[in-house]
């Protein structure tokens, strides 16, 4: 359905329902589509710990190594050439 921009401002009770019910409820402003009304659906958020066991990483995530690289990222090429 698609209804211009004052038809929505005068039935938005109804097109609020329209769209609960699954309807694509488009409002247009000179005959051009400019929005969507969708049902709200809430995100889904993992509870506390849901990754345990889940992921590894690696034994070496704190080496001179790895230390060195995140040292370069954050001064930059220039800078770790003069350290």
């Amino acid at each position: 359905m698609q209804v211009n921009m004052l038809e929505a401002k005068n039935r938005l009770s109804s097109l609020i329902v329209a769209a609960e019910r699954g309807e694509e409820v488009l409002i247009a402003r000179n005959g051009v589509p400019v929005a969507k009304i969708i049902p709200y659906q809430p995100m889904k958020v993992n509870p506390p710990g849901a990754w345990k066991n889940l992921v590894s990483y690696s034994s070496e995530w704190h080496s001179e190594k790895t230390e060195a690289e995140v040292e370069h990222l954050f001064l930059g090429e220039d800078n770790a050439a003069a350290a």
